[in-house]
């Protein structure tokens, strides 16, 4: 009896021994997880997967306005009483919006190689649902927006200025005389010369003047019940507000507007925290930089993690000894959350917090174990 009594206590022992070392159950396990840098990482059946990083596409509407100036600009005041109005073209570039889009696509640097010579249970489709390890399915690369390219324009629509005059030529008709042989003497015959002259600006200027105000006193008659015939509808005074809009503009000139949309791709990297990086260069008066051209403002963004995963625990390099270089356990990459400011100069444009795969940590899984079993 105590003999049986002392074998069971051997037998607990042995097995509390064993179970306070899980390390020697992965130092015996078939399944090995190594770098993809690793020599001896790739063999026949071996899986390949890689961890994913973030990548920033930031999407900027821009305006631009151009002013351009009426031929009788310089007669609103006197024929108008007009002030102020445009005297010089002018061109304008503002920044309207900018939306800040992310994907993931798999981090060349962080490649691994999953190996085994028996059944391999693992949790990688749980972790690929969660994106914290990605395959190598070309599916899964998004398509990329070209560098500073511009996806869309939308224009106002520009037409030259219509000068409003009825006539742009007066027929000038003046006498000339010519010399005939008459009965051996030369008379003097009278015949009359039609020219063509063209009117001066202040002329038209005039002409186009008394033009708007011919509109409005019509358009005054029609809105207070004087005018002898009134329209149907309201199509005859839509379009003679049209009409004076073309017309006022000779004078006031024209505010045209176009719209246009561009992206830039930026991927965040741990060396850009503490120092503003540089998405392009953008001037008021040409709009963003390109090329070979000068001047301009810098548009930067700045990261600013919040170190949340910083408590996790980091496996940086593999151990030199050659048993010691086989894992059983899965790698991958917890994102960390990063706040991110864009300015131009002194001026926040946008601010955001995303998550970043870059800024995380890469942690290691058991890789029998499943989650939520």
């Amino acid at each position: 009896m105590k003999t049986l009594i002392r074998y069971s206590f051997f037998l607990v022992i042995t097995f509390l021994t064993s179970s306070c070392f899980p390390g020697k159950q992965a130092a015996n396990s078939n399944s090995v997880i190594l770098p993809l840098s690793d020599p001896s990482a790739l063999r026949d059946g071996s899986i390949v997967y890689g961890l994913p990083r973030t990548v920033f596409n930031v999407v900027v509407d821009m305006e631009r306005t151009i002013e351009k100036p009426g031929p009788y600009a310089k007669y609103a005041g006197d024929l108008l009483g007009l002030a102020d109005v445009i005297q010089d073209e002018t061109e304008l570039w503002t920044i309207k919006n900018i939306t800040l889009k992310t994907h993931n696509e798999l981090d060349p640097s962080e490649m691994y190689v999953i190996s085994s010579t028996t059944l391999f249970q693992t949790n990688v489709l749980s972790l690929k649902k969660e994106g914290l390890i990605l395959d190598l399915n070309p599916d899964l690369f998004h398509p990329t927006e070209k560098q500073g390219g511009m996806k869309e324009s939308v224009n106002e629509g520009y037409s030259s200025f219509d000068l409003g005059a009825d006539e742009y030529f007066q027929l000038q008709r003046d006498t000339a005389y010519k010399r005939m042989n008459v009965d051996s003497s030369f008379v003097r015959v009278p015949y009359i010369v039609e020219k063509k002259k063209k009117l001066t600006i202040d002329q038209l200027a005039e002409k186009a003047a008394k033009r708007l105000m011919e509109l409005r006193d019509g358009k005054h008659l029609i809105l207070t019940g004087e005018a002898t015939v009134f329209p149907q509808s309201d199509a005859a005074i839509n379009e003679i507000n049209k009409l004076e809009k073309a017309y006022t503009e000779l004078f006031t000139g024209k505010t045209l507007k176009d719209t246009f949309t561009f992206s830039y791709q930026l991927i965040p990297e741990k060396s850009m925290v503490g120092k503003p990086v540089t998405l392009f260069q953008f001037s008021d008066l040409t709009g963003p930089i390109t090329g070979s051209m000068k001047g301009g403002k810098p548009v930067t963004i700045d990261l600013i993690p919040e170190k949340k995963t910083k408590n996790l625990t980091v496996i940086n390099t593999i151990q030199s000894k050659p048993e010691a270089k086989k894992f059983d356990k899965l790698f991958y990459r917890v994102p960390d959350v990063v706040e991110l400011n864009i300015s131009l100069g002194s001026e926040k444009l946008f601010d955001s917090r995303k998550l970043i795969y870059q800024f995380g940590e890469v942690v290691q899984l058991p890789a029998n174990y499943i989650i939520g079993k």
